[in-house]
């Protein structure tokens, strides 16, 4: 099952390099009574405070029905997956994450971290979330608005930041087995020792099964097929302590997702091999280094609706993405603090796919098309205390460049028909961000920020078409950068030790955004915007009593499109895939050690899913349950149910085509941590 490509050897040298790595960290380590290793990134600076943001622990993670980490996402106000399909029964390029109803195509408009790397794809800008196992985080932190930090320019919307867990958070083995009503499995372990004064993590996860029927049963036809899935990801993490205050962060992912989308033969592969080494210094100059290595490949086959044959097969997407980033904090004194850094990040990526006639299901062309995207930015960052007032200001500059763009198509016979170069562009845009907190009282805090944002258009934008059959959307190398200014207010209010309610008011403007503009029936062009404006309030809600937990978050927006021109007709609409309301509470029950029982409640307003509004996506509200009872020592039995009221969620609609989310679905199995 686990096989590794050639062309993608690095990944091997990575593994053996970590593993000496821990066994030198095991036998030349001083005394760990005198050092303390984390493997966690410098403190954030006490500034972002000011920003809007939600914290989501690993104890969430375990009243996750489904064990996806889109659900877990889901539990913060405004995030939202490009489409409502999980990573079980969606195609990975559509796996774009974004905040505050900023979507309008399955690009991320959102910086994702694990453990300070960039997550997604260089060539699609997608986030491989079957590779991102709930149970191996220590937490996830969602904070909203445009960047100006490390890799800020892909931050238009906000970052989320994800935490590795270590030995403390995991122990030293855990494991879980589940299997569900349709006869799928969920397996997942880890083994994490501590090795002198470090540790290492060693962990994997698999899933695979029939799926569910995405396809209703009135629009089924013979070549119709439930959503299959396989995946499999593994990890490896090692810290290393090199000076009192000074450690080592290794890390490398491995993955491979397939999936069967609604025919026989539509099959879509993602792979992965992903290698970082992070050193951190907490002295009194406190900094950051890191560099990180990703390749990445995916294949995809588009099966015709009406005659059931291959009519496209992107056969290969190999992408590369290298990336580093230096940050140092000097000592200034009680009450201040600075930030100055430097990040790089390129992205290279080549499209590789033949097309092919529905009818006679011969090939008719080769295609051939790919590009490099790269950046640098300098940033700066300034927190002063004042008082009961805290203000930050920050400055980000970019140079960027779009380069080697090319597109070429062939006949069947390899006679070459198109073969177009596209002129190299660079430039530089400059991002502020600033922001105020007063603490009112010991148990109010009033937050207010401005800030502003940049995204490049991913490589996929530029270059790529795609068919979601009938639909095809062109690729457009004419694309410019995405530019944000926006604005928030808030409090944080806790009138109870154990309560705490959090209220935020924004408005965002995305000007020149990037859509998949319908110009003709079934073909649409990724186009920039006049704008995407965003105006909305998000709220959340965490108590405790006794035994019992509640943790509730709700996200309204008014969402509209800015559009002149050729696009026109999209001026005032709202942007597709984008809910005005969507909600949700968890419910936690703990009688007794060991005891775990939960509800969540989770609801999706309607929305449209295409630029013109043609086609609704009706509003879901879905009920999941979870259990966990202790069986012997540390063995529990772990009970886990899916949409439990059966409610009907519609991922797709074109015409009355429709996609269906999962259905009502019956896990059980163990969990044993030692």
């Amino acid at each position: 099952m686990f096989v590794f490509r050639k062309k993608h050897h690095f990944y091997a040298m990575a593994l053996a390099s970590l593993a000496s790595f821990a066994g030198a960290a095991q036998a030349e380590t001083p005394d760990p009574q005198e050092i303390i290793v984390t493997g966690r990134a410098l403190d954030l600076p006490a500034g972002q405070r000011a920003f809007a943001s939600d914290v989501l622990t690993a104890e969430a993670a375990r009243t996750l029905a489904s064990g996806r980490i889109e659900d877990l996402l889901g539990r913060a106000p405004g995030v939202q997956q490009f489409r409502r399909s999980d990573s079980r029964s969606s195609n990975p390029s559509a796996q774009g994450i974004t905040l505050r109803g900023l979507g309008g195509n399955a690009s991320s408009r959102t910086l994702v971290l694990l453990d300070g790397v960039p997550l997604v794809d260089p060539f699609f800008g997608y986030v491989p979330l079957s590779a991102l196992a709930p149970e191996r985080l220590e937490s996830v932190r969602v904070l909203r608005g445009g960047g100006a930090g490390a890799f800020a320019a892909g931050a238009v919307a906000g970052t989320i930041d994800l935490a590795s867990a270590g030995p403390g958070q995991l122990g030293l083995l855990s494991a879980s087995a589940l299997v569900n009503d349709r006869g799928e499995s969920e397996l997942s372990a880890s083994l994490a020792p501590r090795l002198g004064a470090g540790f290492a993590v060693v962990s994997g996860r698999w899933d695979r099964g029939q799926g569910f029927w995405t396809t209703p049963r009135e629009q089924r036809v013979p070549a119709s097929v439930r959503a299959r899935f396989d995946s499999w990801s593994t990890g490896l993490r090692a810290v290393a302590p090199l000076t009192g205050d000074m450690e080592l962060q290794a890390r490398a992912l491995l993955f491979d997702d397939r999936r069967t989308l609604r025919f026989a033969g539509a099959d879509t592969e993602a792979s992965g091999q992903d290698a970082s080494l992070r050193l951190v210094g907490r002295g009194a100059w406190q900094f950051e280094a890191l560099g990180y290595v990703q390749a990445r490949d995916f294949s995809n086959v588009v099966i015709s609706a009406t005659s059931f044959r291959k009519t496209l097969d992107q056969r290969r997407t190999p992408a590369t993405g290298l990336g580093a980033k230096f940050e140092l904090r000097p000592p200034l004194g009680a009450g201040l603090s600075l930030r100055l850094g430097l990040d790089w990040r390129r992205q290279r990526g080549e499209m590789q796919e033949e097309a092919y006639s529905a009818a006679t299901g011969l090939v008719t062309a080769r295609r051939k098309a790919g590009g490099v995207n790269s950046d640098l930015g300098l940033y700066t960052e300034h927190d002063w205390r004042l008082g009961p007032a805290l203000l930050t200001l920050s400055a980000r500059a970019d140079r960027w460049q779009v380069a080697g763009g090319f597109f070429r198509e062939a006949t069947a016979a390899g006679a070459v028909t198109t073969d177009r170069t596209f002129a190299d562009r660079s430039g530089w845009e400059e991002s502020l961000r600033g922001g105020l907190l007063v603490e009112a009282t010991p148990q109010l805090t009033l937050r207010a920020a401005g800030y502003s944002g940049l995204r490049q258009p991913t490589l996929n934008e530029l270059y790529r078409p795609f068919t979601v059959f009938p639909v095809t959307t062109r690729a457009n190398a004419a694309l410019e950068n995405e530019r944000l200014v926006g604005f928030e207010g808030g409090l944080d209010w806790t009138p109870l030790p154990d309560l705490t309610l959090r209220l935020t008011g924004f408005d965002n403007r995305v000007k020149g955004a990037i859509a998949n503009v319908t110009i003709g029936p079934n073909l649409r062009e990724r186009r920039n915007l006049d704008a995407v404006h965003s105006r909305g309030i998000e709220a959340s809600a965490e108590a405790r009593l006794g035994k019992v937990s509640l943790d509730a978050a709700l996200s309204w927006l008014s969402a509209r499109v800015e559009a002149s021109g050729a696009s026109a007709a999209l001026d005032g609409k709202r942007p597709a895939q984008v809910p005005s309301l969507s909600a949700s509470a968890s419910l936690v029950w703990r009688p007794a050690t060991g005891w775990l029982v939960s509800t969540t409640l989770r609801h999706t307003g309607a929305q449209w899913e295409d630029d013109l509004e043609t086609d609704r996506l009706g509003a879901a509200t879905t009920l999941d349950a979870v259990a966990e009872l202790p069986l012997a020592g540390r063995l529990l039995l772990v009970l886990r149910a899916e949409n439990l009221t059966d409610t009907q969620i519609v991922t797709r609609n074109q015409g009355g085509s429709i996609d269906l989310g999962a259905p009502r679905t019956f896990w059980a199995g163990f969990r044993l941590s030692i």
